[in-house]
């Protein structure tokens, strides 16, 4: 009233809008990928989900398809946006993107020991912090590798896929 901030806007003021990148190659989107979204995006202001191009992997999945998946897979998340990045670092989309925080879904010690150069390298060029989720135990089991995997062998049934895969962010054999 005195055209002072209040403490509780002073307070506003000095914690910013946090936002994170969930990066991945999601080829395809698992439920464990849906499964750490759905918990960043409680954690965090905002997240942006991100297909990242992965020269040491061959996609499976065109680059559109996939973000149609991930924009299916977060339907119901009102603080979460899809894109993708095809070109440069993870840390130069970051600092394109005003984005301080990656998220990283970890499944066990390997997934760890893969992440813990990454985070430390992102860290050293651009000051981008790393924030692991560790994954439901009850969906460790899945990757997009063993989803790939399954789906090519013709004595794996198409329901046997929807249990690895989101509601509505999956697809049938051969997609």
């Amino acid at each position: 009233m005195n055209g002072l901030p209040s403490r509780l806007d002073a307070r506003l003021l000095a914690f910013p809008i946090m936002r994170a990148l969930f990066p991945g190659s999601f080829d395809p989107v698992t439920q464990g990928h849906q499964d750490v979204l759905r918990r960043a995006a409680l954690l965090f202001d905002e997240v942006v989900v991100c297909v990242m191009f992965n020269s040491n992997k061959v996609g499976r999945l065109p680059i559109a398809e996939r973000l149609d998946r991930l924009r299916a897979a977060a339907t119901d998340l009102g603080n979460v946006t899809v894109d993708s990045h095809t070109g440069g670092l993870l840390v130069d989309y970051c600092r394109r993107a005003g984005i301080d925080v990656v998220v990283r879904g970890v499944r066990g010690v390997r997934d760890l020991d893969h992440e813990m150069p990454m985070a430390r390298m992102n860290h050293e060029l651009a000051g981008v912090e790393t924030f692991f989720i560790a994954s439901d135990p009850a969906l460790a089991h899945i990757s997009s590798t063993l989803v790939t995997t399954m789906s090519q062998q013709d004595r794996v049934s198409n329901d046997d896929l929807r249990g690895l895969l989101p509601a509505g962010g999956g697809g049938s054999k051969g997609s």
